[in-house]
Parts: structure tokens; sequence; C-alpha cells
């Protein structure tokens, strides 16, 4: 399948290493939904611009530039607020998403767990309800892609009254979930068995350091999880019980991966994760010694 070939656009309003790190992250975000990043075009502004988050002069370069590459989308690097968007797509002739309908994109791929689904789609109704604009361009261009997927596909049939419904109906669904994870926590508090959950930054090494962990002990040479340089591989809590050199047996958990400026529609999706180290009775820090940031 060929790749979707994008255009990131980045408003840099403070520290220059912080900027430079924030575009790479985004970089790797969009490679992580399946795109290929062909052009970056990043503005000096004390703010973002109110109505097209970037200035005109440079809206009016960023369609020259669109013209120029034909690109397939482009993909600015906050969240976009409905009134940005709707005018950037009166401008641009491409299909424009921002960084959390990009994150949700990602989402909408890894997920696998049934609770997992739930919350990429409770997340993506929540983000899609204030921008509903009838079948205007800034829905009807979508068709299909990144920001698509997931709950996306159906948006032309969905009313407000339906997403209201469907998001009550969601909220259900999970408070039940949380239910049973709660009943779980007290079963191993119970049994009296040592927990540890593996935290981090997304892409720092987490998943690599529980299949070793869980390898060492189980001697099956098979990974629990998967694990490569994409952001987002873990999705969904992984647990499994492990024998410690000195016989004893804990359980240890690898996590969702933590991201700078998560999306606040995408925060009970990392409820269960949070819960995790919150309950853990040992918290295992993975921290990627080449990030800049690490510091």
């Amino acid at each position: 399948m060929n790749k979707e070939r994008a255009v990131i656009v980045a408003v840099q309003t403070g520290n220059k290493i912080e900027a430079e790190y924030a575009l790479e992250e985004l970089i790797g975000l969009a490679e992580a939904a399946g795109a290929e990043v062909i052009a970056t075009l990043i503005q000096i502004r004390s703010r973002p611009q109110g109505t097209t988050y970037i200035g005109k002069g440079k809206l009016e370069e960023l369609d020259h530039l669109v013209q120029e590459l034909e690109p397939d989308l482009v993909i600015f690097d906050n969240e976009l607020s409905p009134v940005q968007l709707r005018n950037l797509e009166e401008v641009l002739p491409v299909k424009v998403i921002d960084r959390t309908m990009l994150i949700l994109d990602i989402f909408a791929q890894r997920a696998l767990s049934s609770e997992g689904k739930l919350q990429v789609e409770l997340a993506r109704l929540k983000y899609q309800l204030p921008r509903l604009t009838g079948k205007g361009r800034a829905l009807s261009r979508l068709g299909a892609g990144i920001g698509t997927r997931g709950a996306g596909e159906q948006k032309l049939e969905m009313d407000r009254r339906y997403i209201r419904n469907r998001i009550k109906d969601i909220g259900i669904q999970l408070e039940k979930a949380d239910k049973t994870r709660q009943l779980q926590h007290k079963r191993r508090q119970r049994s009296g068995i040592k927990t540890v959950s593996i935290v981090g930054y997304t892409n720092a090494g987490k998943s690599t350091l529980f299949n070793q962990l869980c390898n060492m002990a189980h001697f099956s040479g098979a990974n629990q999880v998967e694990a490569d340089s994409r952001m987002f591989q873990t999705l969904d809590t992984t647990t499994r019980k492990i024998k410690l050199p000195s016989a004893m047996e804990v359980l240890i958990t690898d996590t969702v991966g933590f991201i700078q400026q998560l999306p606040h529609h995408l925060v009970a999706a990392f409820r269960s994760t949070l819960q995790e180290a919150t309950d853990a009775d040992l918290i295992l820090p993975v921290v990627d010694g080449s990030d800049p940031l690490s510091g």
C-alpha cells in the first residue's frame, strides 16, 4: 500500500530546542500512522493565529507548497479549533488534520482490546462532536486514509444525537470494564504477590525491557508483546507473572507510553496505565538516554 504523502506545519512559540524536538516527535507520529513526510513548514510567532493557526502570508506560502508538491494531506502540530479547521479547509485543496486527529488515527490502528477500542472511539466522538458541520468540505473531503479510521468511517451518517447517545453507551461499557479491573486488583492484593509497572515515554524501550525480563524468567524465547521503533506500538497494558532469581514471583506490567501534550480527549485511554502505576508496589521508569530532554 502506498504511503500518504504529508506536509507538516508547526508554529514555534518558545524554546528552539523544545520546538525542534516537538517537530521531530510529530514527524515520528506521522510515520507511525503510515505517512511519508515530504516537507515541513515552520512559523515563529508569539502564539498561533486565532482564525487560521498560521499567519496570512504563511498560509499563502503553504498553499503554494501544496500546489507544488501535491501532498495527500497537511498535518498541523497542535489541535485546531473548529473555526481554524474550517478556515484552513476553505483555502487548502487537500485533507487537513491536526495532531489530535493524527494520534487518534494511530490509536485506532493499534488498539487490540475491546476496552482500548472503546476508549479510542469515545475520544474520536468527543473530538468530532464540536466539528460537525453537516456534509461540508471539512467532513466530506476526508474520504479515507489517515484521520478517518475507526469511528470516523461513519462520520457522514452520524448526527449529534447519535454521537451523544453513543458517547453515553460507551461510558457505561467503560465503567463496567473499570469495575472488572478493580476486582482484579483486589484479587492480586489478597494473593500477596507484588506488582511492578514499567512506565515511560512512548518508544523509550519499555516493551523491549518487558520482553527481556519475561524471556529471562520463562526461558521460552518468545516475546510477550510486539516491540519496534514506532511510536505507540503498545496501546493495551500487558501483565505477566515472572520469577526473580531469588525465587520470588512478581507481576510485571508493560504500559502505554506517555507523550508530550497528550490530547485531553485521550486522557481516558491512559486511565488503565495510570491505574496500574498508582497501584503498583514498584514503578520502573524507562528513559531514553539519547533523548535531549531526558535530563
